[in-house]
This record gives structure tokens, sequence and C-alpha cells, in this order.
């Protein structure tokens, strides 16, 4: 099964080798016909905290690090 990959922001880089990504999608609500925007946030992996609050990221799914940390930091 392939592996997810998502886009996100870094919101906290506060614990080490882990950074809190906050990913938004967009959808069109069924009935509203209104396009509505859902954030949410991921804890992810990162290996040597080059990652700082602020930057763009993406993230890929793996196996659970943690109790919380199911996603990596992709190094792009």
């Amino acid at each position: 099964m392939p592996r997810r990959i998502l886009q996100g922001i870094v919101t906290s880089d506060a614990n080490i080798q882990t950074v809190t990504v906050l990913v938004e999608r967009r959808f069109t609500h069924p009935v509203l016909k209104k396009t509505i925007r859902k954030s949410k946030k991921y804890r992810a992996h990162d290996e040597n905290n080059t990652f700082k609050i602020g930057d763009p990221v993406r993230i890929q799914e793996c196996a659970p690090k943690s109790k919380t940390k199911r996603w990596e930091v992709v190094v792009a």
C-alpha cells in the first residue's frame, strides 16, 4: 500500500526530534456547494531538528515511532 504524503506548515518544534504540522484541506460542501477549509495537526518525526516554526514541510506515513508519532518529515 502506498504511503500518503501531506503538505503543511510547522506550528511547533518544542520537543526533541518532533514537529507538529498543521495540514489544511479544502473541499466543497455536498449540500451548500461552499468551499470549506478543515485543518488537522499531525506530530511528525524530525531526525535532526532542522525544521522551525513557519516552515512548509511534507510529511509521509511511517511505522509508529511513539504513542503519537506516525508520520515523518520528508527531506525535499
